[in-house]
């Protein structure tokens, strides 16, 4: 792409995070800094999205900023990545990061999470494949829509998500299981590409609709209610598909293929 093409504003941010990696221009940072504040209020409302009321939407802005700032002195422009994309992941991590710090999650919720995790364990081993909510409700001997309204709450809690197993201490994300390893040290990209195999095989072998999930939320960036949308669902039952999907990836991530 041509300077002409990419338009002035594109090479003005380019300047700037010159002059920011060249020199540690000050200046420089806070305009970087002003210029993609936009990404934390996206990322702190597609979190909040997910959350009880009464979690205030700017103390998730608030965190996130944390998450921003660094990015921007962390970014390394000589490997080519998008910024965004490296942005939105530490953001996200950062909002994360503190509300576990917080333990909003009632204890309750928490403790119905391991139950339903082990029994969507045990089941995948005697059954072979991803159980129905039926069967997981029977294992559980719970009704199955107090099962549903279980996960939903866990979906909502945040505590069943990629990003929180993929790396717990946010330092690995979906997007660095993406991201090409050039300039990271061969222990850590073959590490990095082992657990990439691994995420794309267990999606792989997810069921239909909890593979297109998976992929419209992590991939396409896509809110629930927008998946809702497209698969003919409510938000909420997005939100249980989603909770029960990622106990089911956890589990395929710590042993080896059925296959």
């Amino acid at each position: 792409m041509t300077e002409a093409t990419r338009g002035p504003e594109a090479n003005q941010v380019d300047a700037l995070w010159e002059r920011f990696k060249s020199s540690a221009d000050a200046d420089a940072r806070e305009r970087l800094i002003l210029h993609y504040s936009p990404l934390v209020k996206y990322v702190a409302g597609r979190v909040g999205s997910g959350l009880p009321r009464s979690v205030d939407q700017n103390d998730l802005a608030s965190y996130g900023l944390f998450g921003l700032i660094d990015a921007i002195d962390k970014f390394e422009l000589e490997r080519g990545f998008k910024f965004e994309t490296y942005a939105i992941n530490r953001i996200k991590g950062s909002i994360l990061d503190e509300l576990r710090a917080l333990d909003w999650v009632p204890r309750s919720v928490r403790s119905r999470a391991r139950l339903i995790e082990t029994a969507v364990a045990e089941l995948e081993h005697s059954l072979q494949r991803a159980p129905t909510d039926q069967e997981l409700a029977d294992n559980l001997e719970m009704e199955v829509a107090d099962l549903q309204g279980a996960l939903a709450e866990i979906g909502r809690s945040g505590i069943a998500a990629l990003d929180e197993f993929v790396g717990n201490d946010s330092s690995t994300s979906v997007g660095d299981m993406l991201a090409d390893p050039t300039g990271v040290s061969p222990e850590t990209a073959f590490q990095a590409e082992e657990t990439r195999h691994g995420l794309v095989d267990a999606i792989n072998r997810l069921p239909q609709r909890e593979r297109l999930v998976v992929t419209l939320y992590y991939y396409e960036g896509m809110t629930l209610a927008e998946i809702g949308d497209v698969l003919g669902v409510t938000e909420s039952r997005v939100c249980q598909i989603h909770a029960k999907t990622m106990m089911s990836l956890r589990n395929r991530l710590g042993e080896p293929s059925w296959q």
